[in-house]
């Protein structure tokens, strides 16, 4: 996310998993009996929500952060001294509107910043490839469900993302 703050000092920002996207059949629009998910560690302040993936290894398949933003708005990420590339899917009213795949990391600044001009009320990072492997696409239904304690402030308890 850009602007950053000086990057935390010490190990990377690793955060609880606090959310899941369990992905529906593109077809019937339906969740399938047995449901590809994703695990999602949940970035919900603003110092979470800067520091993302900073310095952090390749994401395991299936795993990724998810980025709420309550109201939605324009949002631009970057990549700076993240050493992985990351697919960014970006969502709005639990659907996803754009996806930058295969973003590269970038050492050292300026960096090029990623995102629609629409507004977005989400981000999922998942790992470079996982969208297209995934059949996540444009127009992919992103229902987002938050894990025990995990809400954002102000988020209501049942499907987020909508």
């Amino acid at each position: 996310m850009s602007p950053t703050p000086t990057p935390p000092s010490g190990p990377p920002q690793v955060l609880p998993i606090g959310a899941e996207w369990c992905l529906v059949s593109p077809a019937a629009g339906v969740q399938k009996p047995n449901p590809t998910c994703i695990q999602l560690e949940l970035a919900s302040t603003p110092q979470q929500q800067q520091w993302g993936l900073m310095g952090r290894p390749p994401l395991a398949p299936l795993r990724g952060m998810w980025f709420p933003f309550e109201p939605a708005r324009a949002v631009k990420f970057w990549m700076h001294r993240t050493p992985a590339p990351l697919d960014m899917v970006f969502l709005h009213q639990g659907q996803v509107i754009a996806i930058e795949a295969n973003a590269t990391p970038c050492m050292r600044l300026p960096c090029p910043s990623y995102g629609p001009e629409a507004p977005a009320d989400g981000v999922v990072e998942l790992a470079a490839g996982q969208a297209g492997a995934l059949g996540i696409s444009v127009g992919t239904r992103a229902a987002i469900q938050a894990k025990g304690n995990g809400l954002p402030q102000g988020q209501p308890e049942a499907v987020l993302g909508h």
